[in-house]
């Protein structure tokens, strides 16, 4: 008799449902999370910023040329053609890239939401995919960790979209993080070296633009998505500064003044921050425009890293369908409408 009271109260407590974690309503993510952005304004800055840095590329090539022309002409014509290629290869095939990857929307209201959340969720699958025809088609690119790409083609298979969002999550935080890390080092490295070896200005500045390019090209490659117009306006407006810096505009002063404008930066790389000062007032070049490019570098991964994560929390915001339940109400109006005229007369 015992053992059946036991088995009852058990399976009492089984058919008790427990509390639903209560999640946040959009109006609580909107006041949390949203700040006010001119998302147009943003894209016209960014496409300015992707000009000056093009008249910059352009500028640049054309100096050297014109410099190899006034020694041999025939010479200078090879340097002229030369230039044209470098100025595709280095200017316009990564700012290309860059700007036609896709990116998270989490900059949202109660109207945008449910539009942005199902973009969100199809460019999660698309990221996930090409992670895993990358890991699979390949060889040797170490990027990956390969149990969590197999437990994302996985859930790729079964349309399982918490399973795409945990492996994604492992990923990022995981050898993702490392593989963004060492391609941060290589540039800065190569940063500092070509400045150090340049004997030119207009050279050093110009290969100081093309690492900071490559890299975060590289970065949104590895990543599978770039930051959002508003962000990578800051990006590329510190590509501008680098390459001001190693041209020797202003020398210790416009260093100074950088190490105060980018504060915003390197506020979560402390010891890059201090390293900057220490480098920008002894004023070893080389050194300085490898840090400034490692801060670009970390810049760039703390915005990914923040917007998807924000994604990943607007995903679980309980979002009401405005339409929807506009539609529903219309229809229980006009049912109660039909109900009132057919309704017998009081007598």
């Amino acid at each position: 008799m015992k053992d059946n009271k036991n088995r009852g109260e058990i399976a009492v407590t089984e058919n008790i449902a427990l509390p639903e974690e209560k999640k946040m309503t959009i109006y609580e993510y909107e006041e949390k999370y949203v700040k006010r952005q001119n998302v147009k304004g943003a894209s016209l800055v960014l496409r300015l910023l992707a000009a000056l840095v093009a008249i910059f590329f352009a500028w640049g090539l054309f100096s050297i040329s014109k410099e190899i022309w006034e020694l041999n002409e025939y010479a200078g014509y090879v340097a002229a053609g030369i230039s044209v290629l470098l100025f595709i290869i280095f200017y316009i095939v990564p700012v290309v890239k860059i700007l036609r990857s896709d990116y998270f929307v989490t900059n949202v209201n109660y109207k945008t939401a449910g539009a942005a959340k199902r973009r969100n969720r199809a460019l999660r699958r698309q990221i996930g995919e090409k992670i895993v025809d990358l890991s699979s088609n390949v060889a040797g690119v170490g990027w990956y960790d390969s149990a969590n790409v197999e437990q994302l083609e996985a859930a790729l298979v079964g349309r399982d979209d918490e399973g795409i969002k945990k492996s994604l999550s492992a990923l990022y935080q995981g050898s993702v993080k490392k593989s963004a890390k060492d391609i941060i080092f290589r540039c800065s490295l190569k940063s500092a070296m070509y400045s150090a070896i340049s004997q030119s200005n207009k050279t050093d500045a110009l290969l100081v633009a093309v690492v900071n390019l490559q890299m975060i090209k590289d970065i949104v490659f590895l990543y599978g998505f770039r930051p959002s117009d508003t962000r990578l306006v800051r990006i590329f407006a510190a590509v501008v500064r680098n390459s001001l810096v190693s041209y020797g505009l202003g020398g210790l002063k416009i260093g100074n003044g950088i190490v105060k404008t980018m504060g915003d930066a390197a506020k979560g790389i402390p010891i890059l921050g201090s390293a900057i000062s220490v480098l920008v007032d002894s004023s070893v070049q080389g050194l300085t425009n490898g840090t400034l490019t490692a801060i670009i570098g970390f810049q760039t991964i703390r915005y990914l890293n923040t917007e998807y994560k924000l994604q990943n929390i607007l995903d679980g915001v309980d979002v009401a369908e405005t339409e929807e339940e506009l539609n529903l109400a219309c229809k229980e109006i006009e049912n109660e409408l039909r109900k009132g005229r057919t309704a017998p007369k009081a007598v």
